[in-house]
């Protein structure tokens, strides 16, 4: 009965769970034959997920295990937490783990909601993240990070459920790991975000104004301002604000969707009087041959609807400003219509 519980729960059983179809006893007899593993005050797993335990003895698995206490009651509260268990689980089963702990009481946020929303992936040694509603009882462990907020609430609009497990709304997730990265890392998921258009500039700053005294908030507003600009990459904000700004530069417009022979394009930076469009060329993905044929075919198409294409390429965006300044101008000014 114990295992089928445990099968249930894909390798996670809570001792609730576990002591309402067979006697207490059961639990802590499979702990010291050295099957489950105690990650969390009340949260077991099959010790053959947690790395490093599979191919180990029962009796190794055991000797790495707290005894059990003499009396049952209350026994899960008073043995020692085996964090390193809980950091040795892979990362889906350590947020069934985590949410098993909660108990309805949390959902996954900050960096752990952005390896559920897809846009970055958690690294093992960080810890999981969990939000919960003031009051709700929830200690954060070691590995594992509980942030109480106020008015938080178990469901819609806050709470989503993505992969099956419940999960705060991309928007505040963007915005709460902000913080918690490097800087030079934080940009990529915000971005990528907005590229893969599940969510806005708009949105994502909706959630910000709620987080007044949010570290390092007004790089966050900067990077949602290029977005909302149009700009999609790091390459794209950099030409924003060094070379497509500031004196004799027109309004561009920024990944302008055209459809030329029935082929939809997306324009890096367009100047719609001049018909130029400025290509911003990436130090990787253009290096590519293939991407190199596509490139020219693509400005052949667009040559056809009386469009030059203009590209600059990263090494040249990046280290000669000043020169790329001139060269657009020196271009937009031969191609404005006369008087």
């Amino acid at each position: 009965m114990l295992r089928a519980l445990v099968e249930r729960g894909e390798g996670v059983v809570t001792r609730r769970a576990v002591v309402e179809v067979v006697p207490e006893w059961v639990l802590w007899d499979a702990c010291r034959g050295g099957w489950l593993l105690r990650v969390l005050p009340g949260v077991y797993v099959d010790a053959a997920l947690a790395r490093g335990e599979r191919g180990s003895s029962a009796e190794e698995r055991s000797r790495r295990l707290s005894p059990a206490p003499a009396g049952l009651s209350g026994a899960a509260a008073r043995d020692p937490l085996d964090a390193p268990a809980f950091l040795r689980l892979e990362p889906l089963t350590r947020r069934r783990a985590a949410l098993a702990y909660a108990d309805g009481r949390a959902a996954l946020s900050c960096l752990t909601a952005l390896d559920v929303w897809g846009l970055r992936r958690q690294p093992a040694g960080e810890p999981v993240h969990l939000d919960a509603p003031r009051g709700s009882g929830l200690r954060p462990r070691p590995h594992l990070a509980v942030h109480h907020r106020q008015g938080f609430v178990m469901g819609p609009p806050q709470v989503v459920s993505r992969s099956g497990v419940p999960v705060v709304r991309l928007e505040q997730a963007l915005v709460d790991a902000w913080p918690l990265l490097p800087a030079v890392h934080r940009p990529a998921p915000v971005i990528r975000a907005v590229n893969d258009r599940l969510t806005t500039p708009q949105r994502v700053f909706a959630a910000l104004k709620t987080v007044p005294k949010l570290a390092a908030r007004a790089e966050l507003r900067t990077l949602l301002d290029r977005l909302d600009a149009g700009c999609r990459s790091p390459l794209e904000i950099w030409g924003h604000d060094r070379v497509f700004t500031g004196p004799g530069m027109p309004p561009f417009q920024r990944q302008t969707r055209i459809v030329v022979g029935g082929r939809t394009m997306y324009l890096d930076v367009w100047a719609e009087r001049e018909r130029v469009d400025f290509e911003l060329d990436g130090a990787s993905t253009h290096a590519d041959p293939r991407q190199r044929e596509i490139d020219l075919r693509r400005d052949a198409l667009l040559a056809t609807a009386g469009i030059l294409v203009v590209r600059f390429a990263h090494r040249r965006l990046v280290h000669e400003v000043d020169e790329v300044r001139r060269e657009v101008l020196a271009i937009l000014a031969t191609r404005r219509p006369g008087p």
